[in-house]
């Protein structure tokens, strides 16, 4: 598990990405529940918020089917 520091501005899109290069919605549950309360900031992080990221295993590729194949 990595721990960082928020700085002014970040959103936890933008954390998520940066950190484990997916922003998903499986990733973000991952955080919100290794970081009670961290939801009471809001959309928009101040500067100076320790945040664990959570580890969470590689999603799956995705399959396309197209219908007119």
């Amino acid at each position: 598990m990595t721990t960082i520091r928020s700085r002014d501005g970040d959103t936890i899109s933008n954390i998520l990405w940066i950190a484990l290069k997916r922003n998903d919605d499986q990733a973000e549950e991952a955080l919100f529940e290794q970081n009670p309360g961290l939801e009471a900031y809001g959309p928009v992080l101040p500067a100076g918020v320790v945040i664990d990221i959570p580890t969470v295993p590689n999603k799956a590729a995705e399959t396309v089917t197209n219908i007119w194949d």
